[in-house]
């Protein structure tokens, strides 16, 4: 399966919804910009955006929630490596409550992996990160960045637009 992402202000963002009827979008905004995402398509209909293929993925994308996307960078040699790990991890995430959706996305272009979680709210996902379960699911990772990581790794998040009815 293939995913599309692309950043802009959220008014530009919304009108795509306009030319392009057929896709299931989902617009999300932070303090600096915003973002459209969609999957299950196989045309990009983004000018400038972003083409992954979708690795793992549990739950269904929801139009609400919060998300938080974990870009990851990793040298091509390792990169089999790194999809192998979240591949053969069982989530520990997907049983906390709160959880909405999951999905290892591996780009088309470039080395930036997006490791994309949704939430039903920030909260439910602070509780994740203060988590037992967090904990043990992060604990083989070392206070030093893996010598796959070209860059370091940066967390960005959303969340989903409503627009006002």
């Amino acid at each position: 399966m293939k995913a599309f992402m692309t950043n802009g202000t959220i008014d530009f963002l919304l009108k795509l919804e306009e030319k392009h009827r057929d896709i299931q979008f989902y617009f999300m905004t932070n303090s600096e910009n915003g973002a459209a995402y969609y999957e299950n398509s196989s045309k990009n209909v983004f000018n400038a955006g972003r083409e992954y293929e979708v690795i793992s993925e549990t739950g269904e994308m929801k139009k609400e929630g919060f998300i938080v996307m974990n870009n990851i960078p990793v040298q091509e040699e390792e990169q089999p490596a790194f999809e192998y790990r979240f591949k053969n991890s069982k989530n520990a995430v997907d049983a906390m409550p709160g959880f909405e959706a999951f999905r290892l996305l591996r780009p088309v272009n470039g080395n930036t992996y997006v490791v994309l979680t949704q939430w039903h709210s920030s909260m439910d996902f602070n509780n994740w990160k203060n988590s037992d379960q967090f904990k043990k699911a992060h604990k083989k990772q070392s206070a030093k960045p893996a010598a796959y990581f070209p860059e370091r790794p940066f967390v960005t998040t959303y969340q989903m637009y409503l627009e006002e009815e």
